[in-house]
């Protein structure tokens, strides 16, 4: 299993790169040669997951984007937590213009979790991979800065084990399920270059 998830993580790590260092298109041209990283603010209140997004302009109504979110905290003496890697590659459709009005997107996720003991004390890690939709809308702030709303889902194949608690290691249950869950409440601040 594991092979397979380092697999699977480079080969997104190599679409993700592949997207924002492609050397520059007429399309890019057109679209001034911008592009932006942002961060989602909303993230933070997620027990302080840290994250960033890259995006590039291929048309005048598409970007590449990709991001990756991080969060290696526990907190309190129950160990709450939301510890999770994630990386993500997608589009974004822009029917006005690229970083301005609404948006709809579209991407691949990959994430490896370990969450539990804010409710109860067990906790369940393991590994998700699947796609995820969304829309929003990016508000002009300035020449270089803007303020995007959104929401997304995701939805795909999830391999999970399942434990009492977050340190005793008794094992509850393991196996794989697909799933739908909410990806991301996006209130971002946007940098564009």
């Amino acid at each position: 299993m594991q092979s397979r998830n380092h697999t699977f993580i480079m080969v997104l790590m190599a679409v993700a790169l592949a997207c924002i260092s492609e050397t520059e298109a007429p399309a890019q041209r057109m679209a001034a040669g911008k592009g932006s990283i942002s961060t989602n603010v909303a993230g933070y209140a997620n027990l302080l997951t840290l994250n960033a997004e890259a995006s590039v302009p291929v048309a005048r109504h598409w970007t590449l984007n990709a991001g990756a979110k991080y969060n290696p905290f526990s907190f309190g003496k129950a160990e709450f937590r939301n510890k999770q890697q994630a990386y993500y590659a997608g589009m974004r459709y822009w029917p006005w213009h690229t970083y301005s009005g609404w948006w709809i997107n579209g991407k691949l996720q990959y994430q490896e979790f370990n969450a539990g003991g804010l409710r109860k004390a067990k906790t369940r890690e393991g590994d998700r991979a699947g796609l995820g939709l969304g829309a929003g809308f990016a508000y002009m702030v300035g020449k270089h800065f803007n303020v995007e709303f959104g929401a997304s889902l995701w939805g795909g194949m999830e391999w999970f084990t399942s434990y009492s608690c977050p340190v005793c290691g008794d094992l509850e249950e393991s196996g794989r399920k697909f799933f739908v869950l909410p990806c991301d409440i996006v209130i971002a601040i946007s940098y564009i270059f």
